[in-house]
């Protein structure tokens, strides 16, 4: 770590000589509308409080200066910035052919203010033709241009906007891992672009607490409460203005329809905005005593209202990114967002043409709570931007250099604006220990934290939240971004909503507990939950020896018996998620009573306190030692010391573990009966001692046609916690719609 940052000093220094020591890096910084306004406030923020290495110029244009649009400008002025030129660059219509007179007008006076200000750098964000504009005067009059928010998919004219100023742009900075792969599929140069996160949820990530209750009675009257209103948000298709048009139309009639107080923002300037503010006023939106409808809300005030809403409608891009970052439900309308990453936050009503169908899913999505997601940042976006922009050299030529195929494969770190390692943080809550790791896609436990668990519930989540926090915040200084969090757990578990059901005698407490919710809020993370068997066979699909195999069976040889079973490469939880208990399958009628009532369980013969049990018997009756071992007088009897008088020649400890190994097998051999699997993995402390034994009980008891199953014991060093991460690795790396 004090290497990269010693590292990282000095090729600043070396870039301020190059540049000349005194001269500070002139930022022109160009916005166009109340949303991309969001996502460069916290840059301007950023520059502005370190005056020893930049000079920052505002240019306001576009929408903010237009009056129907709420004279947006004026949020920048109270923000305490110097606006040093207004264009006015808006020709009036709302159409197609307003949209390309407004970019030819604001090519014709840019260059004047471009000529006056002479800016190193332009730093230009988003897919707007306002922001085309300015790409093109920047990139003909030859100043390096920084975009923000390139290499992302979404419909409309958009698409192709965006495309086409990652072509005029010098430098990139990206918001997800996906947005940076496509970038470099443009053959854009991999060091010039900064995976950093969207700058926006720097603030909205740190907005939840505070007092929001003021807000929503402003902007939405004093007998509102939380989770009981809605905010709506759509914008034209420029690409299908008329059948847009009709969408907002439905979605008019079916929040009427539902009879909720609903906030209602006025559409953005694109081609159709004048009709859609036609259609709200024809249906008397601005008088209907159930709808608020606004030109615009501050930033500050739009993300405590979004964060506490019961749902949020439309096709706002603000939806399906920033809404993801507070879990609040989202209905997603139409095919402007296609392509964009989502959170499970978001329901997605391709074709919105009837009014049942956006009344349907008003009705599933209002009031939920969803885990927080945080595919498009982690909150740390402007300390990393900052620092590349540091990083410039302007002796570096001008001229845009391409990569063309073909594209990397892997993507190695940069120790100049270092990118992160995707990661989890892991959770794993056994019996005796409660153990925190963060863990790399590759497998690799790069932190690892272990406290003893607690007994009571409120000191154990207590105890989570605190290590997972800690390991959260060491994350940003080992360059891992954390992309969830995984937790295995003993019990019965219902993954889908992150409850533990029932638990295990060993963890006490541990029933009817939600687990997701607490964590999710604390940590702004998504949050799975598994059973700890489950965890193990995921932890082998993933990094062990089932990567690849359609249909295997884990089993966990520990203080208890547990397992998962894989089928079809999906793993199998069963109605009441119950399957898999493999550690109760009866091997026999009359057999030692296990911890779960039952006799005869697998359990009672081979987990370590089933050893640990038999041991004391033998050692009460003094047949436990013999030559060579020796115990102190306070020591516990152990499963260990079984296992060691076996190995030491006790014929008495030899048959308690035969014992042991045949209750295994005959298991093994019920299993290899029922789901018929092509390898058994043996996992946990006891695997080796007992995988001989399995083996040969299938030769005997087995089908000779499940005779040739592979058993195996796993080479996973902590198969919990890898388990735990590839909850995390898994889903949030395919969530892609």
């Amino acid at each position: 770590e004090v290497y990269f940052k010693n590292l990282s000093k000095q090729k600043q220094k070396e870039v301020m000589e190059k540049n000349g020591n005194n001269h500070k890096l002139r930022v022109c910084v160009a916005t166009c509308n109340r949303a991309d306004y969001s996502k460069l406030a916290p840059i301007m923020f950023g520059i502005k409080a370190e005056p020893q290495f930049f000079e920052l110029d505002v240019v306001v244009l576009g929408s903010h200066l237009i009056d129907d649009y709420g004279n947006t400008y004026r949020m920048i002025e109270q923000d305490d910035f110097d606006i040093h030129t207004r264009l006015h660059t808006i020709v009036r219509g709302e159409d197609e052919a307003a949209m390309v007179e407004s970019v030819g007008l604001a090519l014709v006076k840019l260059p004047d203010v471009l000529n006056r200000l002479k800016p190193d750098i332009m730093i230009v964000h988003g897919d707007r033709f306002d922001a085309l504009a300015l790409a093109t005067s920047a990139a003909l009059m030859n100043i390096r241009i920084l975009h923000i928010e390139g290499g992302e998919v979404s419909g409309t004219i958009d698409d192709s906007i965006r495309h086409a100023i990652t072509k005029l742009a010098h430098y990139h900075v990206c918001c997800t891992r996906s947005a940076e792969q496509h970038l470099i599929a443009m053959c854009e140069d991999h060091d010039r672009i900064l995976l950093a996160g969207c700058p926006s949820y720097d603030k909205l990530l740190s907005a939840k607490n505070k007092d929001y209750m003021s807000i929503i009675s402003m902007w939405l009257g004093e007998d509102v409460k939380t989770r009981d209103y809605i905010v709506a948000l759509q914008h034209p298709v420029t690409t299908d203005i008329k059948h847009s048009i009709k969408m907002f139309e439905l979605t008019l009639d079916a929040l009427i329809s539902f009879n909720k107080r609903t906030l209602v923002l006025f559409p953005n300037v694109d081609a159709g905005s004048k009709e859609m503010v036609r259609v709200m006023r024809k249906k008397g939106i601005e008088h209907h005593p159930n709808f608020r409808a606004v030109k615009h809300v501050p930033f500050d005030q739009f993300i405590q209202l979004v964060a506490h809403a019961g749902c949020m409608i439309g096709n706002s891009s603000c939806g399906v990114r920033e809404v993801g970052a507070f879990g609040t439900p989202v209905i997603n309308l139409g095919t402007r967002q296609t392509g964009r990453e989502t959170g499970e936050n978001v329901l997605h009503v391709r074709d919105a043409d009837t009014q049942d169908k956006i009344l349907h899913a008003l009705q599933l999505q209002f009031g939920k709570q969803y885990p927080c997601s945080k595919i498009y940042g982690d909150g740390n976006a402007v300390p990393r931007i900052l620092k590349f922009l540091k990083s410039i050299d302007l002796k570096e030529p001008l001229q845009k250099k391409f990569c063309f195929p073909p594209v990397k494969d892997n993507i190695s770190q940069d120790i100049d604006h270092i990118l992160e390692t995707q990661s989890a943080l892991a959770v794993d809550l056994g019996g005796t220990n409660l153990r925190v790791a963060i863990v790399s896609m590759k497998g690799e436990i790069v932190k690892k934290y272990t406290q003893l668990n607690p007994k009571t519930y409120e000191d154990r989540l207590a105890l989570i939240l605190k290590m997972c926090v800690e390991a959260a915040s060491e994350a940003v200084n080992v360059n891992c971004r954390i992309l969830g969090v995984g937790i295995s757990t003993g019990g019965r578990v219902n993954p889908r909503e992150g409850i533990v059901l029932h638990s295990t005698k060993l963890i006490q407490e541990w029933s009817s507990v939600d687990l997701r919710t607490p964590i999710s809020d604390a940590l702004h993370l998504p949050v799975w939950v598994d059973n700890d068997g489950n965890c193990a066979a995921l932890a082998e699909r993933k990094f062990g020896h089932g990567k690849g195999i359609e249909n295997f069976v884990t089993l966990i040889t520990g203080t208890g018996i547990g397992g998962g079973i894989v089928h079809q490469h999906e793993l199998i939880h069963g109605s009441s998620f119950c399957a898999a208990e493999l550690g109760h399958i009866v091997v026999s009628l009359d057999g030692p009573e296990c911890l779960c009532g039952s006799q005869g369980c697998i359990e009672a013969y081979a987990s370590g306190i089933a050893l640990q049990r038999e041991a004391k018997k033998l050692h009460d009756d003094d047949l436990l030692l013999v030559e060579g071992m020796s115990m102190k007088e306070e020591e516990v009897v152990s499963a260990a010391h079984l296992i060691q008088a076996a190995k030491l020649g006790n014929t008495k400890a030899e048959s308690i573990l035969r014992t042991a190994g045949t209750a295994l097998g005959l298991g093994v051999v019920n299993i290899l009966h029922t789901v018929n699997p092509s390898l058994v993995i043996l996992s946990g402390v006891l695997a080796n001692h007992y995988v001989n034994a399995v083996k040969d009980v299938i030769n005997r008891q087995a089908l000779s046609s499940v005779k040739t199953v592979d058993v195996v014991v796993s080479n996973l060093a902590d198969p919990a916690l890898l388990g735990a991460a590839s909850l995390v690795l898994d889903y949030t790396t395919r969530r892609i719609y």
